[in-house]
């Protein structure tokens, strides 16, 4: 993988599959803002993760992404690097809800979801274009966007009605700044089904997220649930140069759930 040098902020990146994506691209060498909102010990502890597989520089900023200012010091602090290769937007939330609970959804809950999952994607871009665009002129190629969705956004599935609509939102997003931000940079994003990492855990439990596991991999055709390395090895290669060509994609990594009828 082509990430030697590579210089990366990846939004939402303490654990999971951001923390995943953070160690594949230090194994090369690069320098990489890792980003939490709350969890600093577990930020700090993914940190070191990755000075010792190899990342040249390492630097922990605390943000919620559906703060503009604080998108904007997140940025900041790869601004000494004079440029960015690679923006990966991470950072996402939920609330469990049955989609036919239409009373467990507060207005309240779609604005902090789609502030996070969506509102937060778009500020992150914003303030890191001019450094995008820098790294573009630097490397002879465009630098990357990948955003992290999911197939809720696609299928009108997940874990609530509110969460899928955030994630359509950020799929047709991708599309419009594809085309907005061309030449110098592109933008393009994953869709993961099921990945078993903590996040089924803390909205499920245990057991209910066992069993949510044990149904995928019975139900999808290739019988496996994706890991966070599965799907982060997917984002490293969106982000770096073997995708150079590519921009304005929605690319599903799901076990082949999608095609069950």
């Amino acid at each position: 993988m082509a990430s030697d040098g590579l210089c990366v902020v990846i939004t939402g990146s303490a654990s999971g599959l951001g923390a995943a994506t953070a160690a594949i691209l230090a194994r090369d060498g690069a320098r990489i803002v890792i980003n939490y909102s709350s969890s600093q010990k577990e930020a700090e502890a993914t940190a070191e993760l990755c000075r010792d597989a190899g990342a040249t520089e390492v630097i922990v900023v605390q943000g919620d992404v559906a703060k503009d200012e604080d998108c904007k010091n997140i940025v900041a602090a790869a601004q000494h690097w004079g440029r960015l290769d690679a923006l990966i937007n991470n950072a996402g939330m939920t609330k469990h809800v049955p989609h036919h609970d239409l009373d467990g959804l507060t207005a309240e809950d779609f604005q902090r979801i789609y502030a996070v999952n969506t509102i937060g994607p778009y500020q992150m871009v914003r303030a890191a274009r001019a450094l995008l665009e820098a790294g573009a002129k630097a490397s002879g190629r465009a630098s990357a966007v990948v955003n992290v969705s999911s197939m809720a956004g696609i299928t009108g599935g997940g874990s609530s009605v509110a969460y899928a609509a955030s994630k359509g939102a950020l799929n047709s997003m991708t599309l419009s700044l594809g085309r907005a931000l061309a030449p110098l940079i592109r933008v393009n994003t994953v869709c993961p089904g099921y990945i078993d990492t903590p996040w089924f855990t803390k909205g499920r439990g245990a057991d209910g997220a066992a069993k949510v596991r044990d149904a995928v991999i019975a139900r999808v055709p290739l019988k496996v649930a994706s890991t966070a390395e599965d799907v982060a090895a997917l984002i490293c290669f969106l982000a770096t140069s073997p995708s150079s060509n590519m921009t304005g994609e929605l690319v599903r990594m799901d076990a082949g759930m999608h095609l069950l009828a």
